[in-house]
């Protein structure tokens, strides 16, 4: 027990172990579940997400490690419903035009950081940002266009 002293008076805390439930003290149990993650508004729900779970309370704890888990699939199942980029194809087609993340991010009036989660799949552009990534990618006149207006 820890002791902690306040205005006069002494108060006893338990000192919990690091897998134990931040509620009640049990310990936690490593588990999968579906659980959900909210990528650009919508709620994504994830299959077998890991995480630890609480056997009396069912409080729900996520490790730094599954809470990464967590995110990245939430924004691949979310790419693929919406039938949007990956981050491979971003970054491929960057790549292709010849410009750095910078200059990429220039051009689509965007973040230097923002191009940069993209590509690292740690956030998931919008449907009308993928709509212009394909008309850079398609028609070859789009890029010419946005290089006039980042000028």
């Amino acid at each position: 027990m820890k002791q902690e002293h306040a205005a006069g008076r002494t108060r006893k805390h338990a000192v919990l172990a690091d897998d134990a439930c931040p509620n009640c003290g049990t310990l936690m149990q490593p588990r999968t579940a579906e659980l959900g993650f909210v990528v650009n508004g919508e709620n994504v729900p994830v299959p077998d997400a890991p995480h630890l779970a609480c056997p009396s309370c069912h409080e729900i704890v996520f490790r730094y490690e599954d809470s990464k888990v967590l995110q990245e699939r939430a924004i691949e199942i979310y790419r693929q419903k919406h039938a949007l980029f990956s981050a491979a194809e971003i970054r491929a087609l960057r790549q292709a035009l010849g410009l750095t993340q910078a200059q990429f991010a220039e051009l689509l009036h965007l973040g230097l950081n923002t191009v940069s989660r993209w590509e690292a799949g740690r956030n998931v552009q919008n449907e009308a940002m993928d709509v212009l990534l394909r008309l850079v990618r398609d028609v070859p006149a789009t890029l010419d266009y946005l290089k006039k207006r980042a000028a």
